[in-house]
């Protein structure tokens, strides 16, 4: 059982939707415009504004990048309303999560928020991660990231009562994990490859409705840490480990306190505590439907908010008959 938070429970689960409508409308504006820098920079701007409108002493932890990379929402930016007096709140974010997807009007984009208390989220660096995770009512231990993908895919069979070759992976569509795909295919396993956003896809495995089963590969360490922010609210598990394509990389992690480079991380050591999830669909996808604008002005958003402590899981539909509010 995790306790609910006193420190959380000032920060309103609603306040949290808010703040991603605020983004995902902003960068529907671009949706399939061909501009991915647009697209971003109006949905940060949109997060960091309705962020600073909340009663907070927020910090980002998961952000844009870092400072000199970043001018709005980078990694130990302070956000909030109440900074020295406020509740001491952790974030990762995510203002717009697929922004080549949006760019070209594909599925699944997503504006993402993720809070803990202070302390509560790894502080990742921005390098690639890999990535293995299950939904919830499986045994402890059912998947091991050290092992291959066919043990993992043997013991999630196992614990389904089901043959191997009907479980369903969902997989990022890239060159890199042509050696993932090969084991799950020898194996006759349903695969759903998706273009971008594996905040999604690791979602994806907490929905029956979905069919996926596991999500492998690798991806954004960032992303990592939001996509295990929402599992921990519904339950289910996830191992990665960090990926260095170079010493620069390697110099990062070691700037934020990492010195094992070679760790496995479970799903408390990404997100511990309680936290609260919450995303807003900013193009239509399996988890949400996108930001429509309707004849008159209004504007319909649909949203998902979690919270690790209650387990609730509130889908959110708004309409903005007066602009955004």
């Amino acid at each position: 059982m995790i306790a609910a938070s006193s420190v959380l429970d000032r920060v309103l689960v609603l306040e949290m939707v808010r703040v991603t409508e605020a983004a995902a409308i902003a960068a529907s504006t671009l949706t399939g415009r061909g501009d991915n820098d647009a697209a971003d920079a109006a949905a940060v701007e949109a997060m960091r504004a309705a962020l600073n409108e909340l009663p907070m002493d927020g910090t980002v932890v998961i952000g844009e990048g870092e400072r000199d990379e970043a001018p709005m929402l980078y990694i130990g930016e302070k956000v909030g309303s109440a900074q020295g007096s406020g509740p001491k709140i952790d974030i990762a974010l995510d203002p717009l999560e697929g922004t080549t997807i949006t760019a070209k009007a594909g599925p699944n984009a997503l504006a993402v928020l993720a809070i803990a208390e202070a302390g509560g989220l790894l502080n990742a660096p921005d390098v690639y991660m890999d990535k293995m995770a299950i939904g919830p009512n499986y045994p402890d231990g059912t998947i091991d990231i050290s092992r291959p993908v066919a043990d993992n895919i043997h013991a999630i069979a196992a614990a389904k009562g089901v043959k191997p070759s009907e479980i369903v992976a969902c997989v990022l569509d890239r060159d890199r994990h042509a050696g993932i795909i090969a084991e799950l295919r020898a194996l006759g396993c349903g695969i759903q490859l998706i273009p971008d956003g594996d905040v999604a896809g690791v979602i994806s495995t907490t929905d029956p409705d979905t069919g996926i089963d596991i999500y492998l590969g690798s991806g954004g360490a960032p992303e990592g840490v939001l996509a295990a922010a929402a599992l921990r609210c519904v339950g289910g598990q996830m191992q990665t480990r960090l990926l260095f394509r170079n010493d620069d990389e390697r110099a990062r992690a070691h700037r934020w306190g990492i010195d094992d480079l070679d760790r496995i991380y479970t799903l408390d050591d990404l997100a511990k505590g309680d936290c609260i999830f919450a995303a807003t669909g900013v193009t239509d996808g399996s988890l949400l439907k996108g930001v429509k604008r309707r004849q008159g002005g209004a504007i319909e958003t649909e949203s998902i908010v979690m919270r690790a402590s209650s387990g609730t899981v509130r889908r959110v539909f708004a309409e903005h008959r007066k602009g955004f509010a």
